[in-house]
């Protein structure tokens, strides 16, 4: 598939005056994608993690239109090309092994030029948003773990506070620190855990090489495509990573971690004798499986408010919105997150008051908020369509998916649904608060914004 490139932005050269010094809390794929649209703004950025390295756990990862998109608007297209497996297509199938519905990515892609859907390895995609953030300026600081964030009596500054005592002062601290905040508790004011969603994952990766020998798995490999099986409380996904190397396994069934634990050694038993009644591919698969981690999934169902009233303090990503996986999207929001944070901080030269940066920061969650909840909303009512037991509900939502009507169960090609989520860009959405910024050349390659606030 050939994509048109959407043109990266350039960088925003300011001068001392004219920029924030921003610390992010959390090197995960939102933290990093908004320091990297937050330096293309202008700024100077400081990453804390609070690992020993920054790195990433976890397996494949979906991108779709409208995440590739905010990537190639950072000047990261050649760079994931090296890594990315392109499918030709998604199946929706029953969890017998029957077709229910497909989509064609290429076709579906078209709708909205210039983006794609791509799979990566987790620890791909991260790796090359870490460097394209150091390309860029971003100074990484670990074993930086965040304890508390003070905010300063004039609201100008805040102050980020770790465990060992040392203290960090920025004119804005933005929260990225996942799904376990311990910065939405700080904004909050109170313990504030996520939401339980009765299903856990069984997450794996296979290599391809014992595939390749079977010819009812090699197609897998060969041709590759996305495969969702859905049944009775459970559902599975599949694809190909690192250019047909490794098999990416996800198992969703219901949730049964001991209370108090997020991630468990899991039992390969276990896991096969619930899907040993499937399609028969799959039993097949997980005989290569030798062993597998249990992955609890939770929930964030929104804050109220993202920033702190100072203007010194705000909230991207699982932090405040974590979703189920079952839209593929719960990573390209919080890159969204990021995308708009540096747009609206584009749009402005400076200098920042506390004022300035409450504007933003209000405009950052009217746009990022509804669309938010409407994910981790539609998530939620994959989780049921995806666990139908057969019977009339499941034979009703079948007949949807073959019509291609609203309400469609594959997301992608819901008529009411997809062009929203696939369609969405950064630019248009800020540009409905603030106009497009306009620039002229004061000296060679440097940009002056001139303010519309």
């Amino acid at each position: 598939m050939t994509v048109t490139p959407i043109v990266p932005k350039e960088k925003i050269q300011r001068d001392a005056d004219s920029k924030l010094k921003v610390i992010i809390v959390g090197a995960g794929l939102g933290g990093l994608g908004a320091a990297i649209a937050l330096l293309l703004a202008g700024h100077d950025v400081d990453v804390f993690e609070a690992a020993s390295e920054i790195s990433e756990v976890g397996a494949g990862i979906q991108i779709l239109p409208n995440s590739s998109r905010v990537l190639q608007t950072w000047g990261m297209l050649d760079e994931l090309s090296k890594y990315a497996t392109k499918p030709s297509q998604v199946n929706m199938r029953h969890w017998k092994g029957e077709i229910i519905s497909s989509l064609d990515f290429a076709a579906s892609a078209a709708l909205y030029p210039g983006t794609f859907y791509w799979d990566f390895h987790r620890a791909n995609l991260h790796k090359c948003l870490l460097q394209r953030a150091v390309e860029l300026g971003a100074r990484t600081i670990v074993n930086a773990r965040v304890s508390d964030v003070q905010v300063s009596a004039d609201g100008e500054t805040a102050t980020v506070v770790l465990h060992n005592g040392q203290r960090h002062t920025a004119d804005l601290v933005v929260g990225a620190d996942g799904i376990n905040s311990r910065l939405r508790e700080v904004m909050m004011g109170k313990a504030d855990p996520p939401t339980l969603t009765g299903d856990l994952a069984y997450r794996l990766l296979l290599s391809t090489k014992e595939m390749l020998k079977d010819p009812e798995l090699a197609t897998f490999v060969t041709n590759p495509q996305v495969n969702y099986w859905m049944g009775p409380d459970a559902h599975a996904v599949n694809y190909v990573l690192r250019g047909g190397e490794l098999f990416n396994m996800v198992l969703l069934v219901p949730d049964d971690i001991p209370e108090g634990q997020n991630v468990t050694e899991g039992s390969v038993e276990e896991m096969r004798a619930l899907y040993k009644d499937w399609d028969p591919r799959i039993p097949k698969l997980l005989s290569l499986c030798e062993s597998v981690s249990k992955w609890r999934l939770c929930i964030r169902t929104g804050m109220d408010t993202w920033s702190h009233p100072s203007g010194a303090f705000t909230m991207l990503g699982d932090a405040v919105h974590a979703t189920l996986p079952y839209l593929a999207s719960g990573a390209g929001m919080s890159l969204e997150d990021g995308a708009v944070l540096g747009e609206v901080f584009s749009r402005h030269p400076g200098p920042f008051t506390a004022q300035t940066k409450i504007q933003l920061l209000d405009i950052y969650q009217k746009i990022r908020g509804p669309r938010t909840e409407t994910v981790v909303e539609r998530g939620n009512t994959q989780q049921y369509l995806y666990h139908l037991h057969d019977g009339p509900e499941q034979e009703k939502r079948d007949a949807i998916m073959r019509s291609g009507g609203p309400g469609d169960a594959l997301a992608w090609k819901d008529s009411s649904f997809a062009p929203g989520l696939l369609g969405w860009v950064c630019e248009e959405e800020v540009d409905r608060y603030l106009p497009p910024m306009e620039t002229e050349t004061a000296t060679e390659n440097e940009n002056v914004a001139r303010s519309r606030l």
